[in-house]
């Protein structure tokens, strides 16, 4: 059994398709990895923001002299 060009064609185009597929899921991996980073980043910021200016209010009052 010959096979016909269209199949050979549909064949190589099958296999395109999957390694495009691949890659693309790849790329979502790779950059969710990046989303996360940042995120992690982003909050590491605000929380030594927010611990910052916790201790910043917490000085002690000067006493009064009565």
């Amino acid at each position: 059994m010959r096979l016909q060009t269209i199949q050979i064609v549909a064949g190589l185009l099958a296999a395109v398709a999957f390694v495009l597929a691949f890659m693309a899921a790849g790329a979502v991996i790779a950059s969710s990895l990046f989303l996360l980073l940042g995120m992690a980043a982003l909050a590491w910021l605000a929380w030594s923001l927010i611990k910052r200016v916790g201790r910043h209010h917490r000085e002690p009052r000067p006493t009064s002299r009565a």
